[in-house]
């Protein structure tokens, strides 16, 4: 009987992949058997990421991508399909945040977040889904927040709160225009995970967490391997459209 979570075969593209989470899911699958592409700004971290991922036995490549210039996506996407001859999986994980009042927010600091949690989705989406809708398979997954789908007391995050609240919409969409080319799309709605956007180990903060999340406590990366493999594999073949919380229980508050 077929391992229905097996990867062997299959080729992910992951945004953001130089560090934090995206690191986690690069691992996950490619325990699974996954061939990767990892994108991300960062060259340097980018290929140490690599290196100990060809440690286990798998083709990686390293590609330095800032995933707001559509060029550099497109011909990012590209070097991956003359590599690999293929995608068959995207994780659209690249994301970031800023700290900053409604009445005292610029345009520069809107932007600085929107273009990379949800504009950046959205390019990245288009030129990987040409080669799915061609192949007639696929698995998108989108990296969206437990606050884009409720508020946030931790501070004012507006345009965290938009984008990230905007992916489930999108997914929905997604899932609908994809579906007749064998196409699914899905989310997942972090809680607090550790990652360079979530360092904060003050005691405020873990009396917070321990005040607001059900099981009292922050998550381990690790704890992801999980949904994003299933997500990502035949296990998951006739799930799509939808956005699946990972959050310690905060969201069914």
């Amino acid at each position: 009987m077929k391992d229905c979570f097996d990867l062997t075969g299959r080729v992910a593209v992951i945004t953001g992949a130089s560090s934090g989470l995206g690191v986690e899911f690069a691992k996950a699958l490619a325990y699974r058997g996954a061939d990767l592409a990892l994108f991300a700004r960062r060259t340097e971290k980018l290929e140490q990421v690599a290196e100990e991922i060809r440690k286990l036995g798998h083709k990686v490549l390293p590609v330095t991508c800032d995933v707001t210039n559509e060029t550099m996506v497109a011909d990012s996407v590209e070097k991956v399909i003359k590599e690999f001859g293929k995608i068959d999986i995207l994780i659209n994980n690249a994301g970031t945040c800023n700290v900053v009042p409604t009445t005292e927010l610029t345009k520069e600091q809107w932007h600085q977040v929107v273009d990379v949690n949800l504009e950046a989705v959205v390019f990245m989406t288009k030129h990987v889904a040409k080669y799915m809708t061609e192949a007639a398979y696929g698995r998108i997954i989108n990296v969206g927040s437990m606050y884009g789908l409720r508020g946030s007391v931790t501070g004012p995050i507006v345009p965290y709160w938009a984008s990230k609240g905007a992916i489930p919409q999108l997914t929905r969409g997604w899932a609908l225009e994809f579906a007749p080319y064998n196409i699914t799309c899905n989310a997942i709605a972090p809680g607090f995970f550790p990652s360079e956007l979530m360092n904060d180990n003050s005691e405020e903060f873990n009396a917070l967490v321990k005040a607001i999340i059900p099981l009292g406590r922050v998550g381990k990366v690790q704890e992801m391997d999980g949904l994003i493999t299933m997500l990502a594999s035949d296990g998951a073949s006739y799930i799509t459209g939808q956005t699946i919380p990972i959050d310690g229980g905060k969201t069914a508050i």
